[in-house]
């Protein structure tokens, strides 16, 4: 509850910047008017808690009303642009003849109960008071989810398409996102090299360079590796017979990858001189980077052009719907915040819309 307190404090700050001593006597403000509809300071700062609430970055601010202030500036463009955007889209379901009736939120509460495990009433209205809500909150939430989503659906999804040829132009320009990454399976017998401040003594060197070639001779000779591993090897992996799992190609180093390249799998490489002593790796097996054809990768594209469509589209569509409205802002800085929340949307649609395929 104290942090709480000190976020609203901050939110004064952001919400309710404006001419000095105006804000002490507006019981409750009202910061803009869509086509008649308001939202208020309050509605903005519940918006605002919830948003902190879902970044790391609270952890940082507890106790720091200056980091908590930078952090509601940074969030309350995008959280009033949502804002805005919802009421739009509600205003719209309820012209479309949207509701929800009393039938389908019933089949919703029981389908909750079902998911949580909630047996009876008592429990139910128990954990409604634990998130702070009420049955006639939680039936507003679930209406203006259901109006939202109706929309979107009728509006903009059931309007779209996908061609062939955006298919193949889309997987055409982005085969890597269909490409298997080369891998190679590793195991190790190591023998370690110790060392005293910082320097290798020669004798000793010769002697664990001398113990490793032994090792490979043996192993040469027919002995199996993983045994040889777990008797011998001085690395923790001698637990799994010398297993170190498969390993992306791009993440081995160019000079190892050039011994490598020559052997095949389940043969060993020569005695390596490595940071850590002397070290035998034996290939296991390889995975070569495959592509999968446009055919084996369909679903996966379409889904990914649609995806995409459906983003641009929908943006479309708020935006004609903040064209047709009436907007009117009671608050000068919360319009320059929605001015920058839809500056940043646009940013990242035109980003969306550069990336290859589209």
């Amino acid at each position: 509850m104290k942090h709480l307190r000190t976020i609203a404090l901050a939110l004064g700050v952001i919400a309710l910047a404006g001419p000095a001593g105006r804000a002490a006597d507006i019981i409750e403000q009202i910061l803009v008017k869509v086509n008649g509809e308001i939202i208020t300071k309050t509605d903005l700062e519940q918006r605002q808690i919830n948003a902190v609430r879902q970044r790391p970055e609270l952890q940082g601010t507890r106790g720091n009303e200056e980091a908590l202030a930078k952090l509601l500036s940074e969030i309350t463009p995008s959280v009033i642009v949502d804002a805005v955007d919802e009421l739009l889209l509600l205003q719209r379901g309820k012209e479309l003849g949207y509701a929800m009736g009393d039938e389908q939120f019933k089949s919703i509460i029981e389908n909750i109960k079902k998911e949580n495990k909630i047996e009876t009433e008592e429990q139910f209205q128990e954990a409604l008071k634990g998130e702070g809500m009420t049955m006639l909150d939680l039936r507003r939430q679930l209406e203006k989810q259901m109006l939202v989503s109706r929309v979107q659906q009728t509006e903009v999804m059931g309007k779209i398409s996908v061609a062939d040829e955006e298919v193949k132009a889309y997987y055409d320009a982005n085969k890597e996102k269909f490409s298997s990454t080369p891998s190679v399976t590793l195991r190790e017998i190591l023998i370690t090299v110790p060392t005293q401040d910082g320097s290798t003594n020669v004798a000793v060197d010769e002697e664990m360079r001398a113990k490793a070639t032994e090792v490979h001779k043996r192993l040469t000779g027919g002995e199996p590796f993983p045994r040889m591993a777990a008797d011998v090897s001085d690395s923790s992996s001698k637990a799994n017979g010398g297993l170190l799992g498969e390993i992306p190609w791009t993440d081995i180093s160019p000079e190892l990858q050039k011994e490598l390249d020559a052997i095949k799998p389940g043969g060993f490489t020569r005695v390596l001189r490595t940071q850590r002593g002397y070290q035998i790796l034996k290939v296991e097996g390889r995975t070569d980077g495959t592509l999968k054809s446009l055919e084996e990768s369909r679903e996966q594209v379409s889904e990914a052009v649609y995806e995409s469509k459906r983003r641009g589209e929908f943006q479309k569509y708020l935006a004609r719907l903040r064209t047709q409205a009436i907007i009117e802002w009671k608050n000068d800085e919360i319009k320059k915040a929605y001015d920058l929340g839809l500056k940043a949307q646009e940013e990242t649609a035109a980003k969306a819309a550069a990336q290859p395929g589209f």
